[in-house]
C-alpha cells in the first residue's frame, strides 16, 4: 500500500478511503503529540504518521460531509465521516496512520489504548474495521 501525504489527502474528494491506514483521533491536540511520540518510540516513522490539528480538521470534515453524495448517505462511510466530525467540533486531534501489515497494525491499537482514543479505523481495500 502506497504511504499517503497530507497532500495525497487534501486533494481526495468526497468520502475518505484511506487504503493501508489507520485513521485515529484523540480527545485533544496534546495528547495526539503524545500519540505521535508513543508512534515513533513503537517504531513508525515520521513518514508513517499524517497529525491534523482538531482546527485543521475540523473544517476539512465538514466539507466533506457536506458534499458527499446522496448515495454515501445511506453508507457505513458517511456514517463515519460524521462520526469523525462529532469528534473534531469537540476538539479532537487526528492521526492517519500507515499500517499496511496486521503487525503495524497491532503497534497502533496499544498506542492508542494507552492514550484513550475517541476512534481507530483501520481502513482495507472494500471496507473499514473499527479497532476499538
Amino acid at each position: 500500500m502506497k504511504r499517503l501525504t497530507k497532500e495525497d489527502i487534501r486533494k481526495t474528494t468526497g468520502i475518505l478511503n484511506p487504503v493501508g491506514h489507520v485513521v485515529l483521533a484523540f480527545k485533544d491536540d496534546a495528547v495526539t503529540a503524545q500519540a505521535v511520540e508513543a508512534l515513533q518510540g513503537a517504531g513508525f516513522g515520521a513518514d508513517d504518521i499524517l497529525a491534523y490539528l482538531a482546527s485543521e480538521a475540523t473544517p476539512r470534515l465538514r466539507e466533506r460531509v457536506r458534499t458527499a453524495s446522496e448515495v454515501a448517505g445511506f453508507g457505513y462511510e458517511i456514517t463515519l465521516m460524521r462520526r469523525y466530525l462529532a469528534f473534531a467540533e469537540e476538539g479532537a486531534g487526528w492521526l492517519i496512520v500507515h499500517a499496511p501489515e496486521n503487525d503495524a497494525t497491532q503497534r497502533i491499537v496499544e498506542v492508542a489504548r494507552r492514550l484513550d482514543a475517541l476512534c481507530a479505523v483501520r481502513y482495507h481495500r472494500l471496507a473499514s474495521e473499527d479497532l476499538l
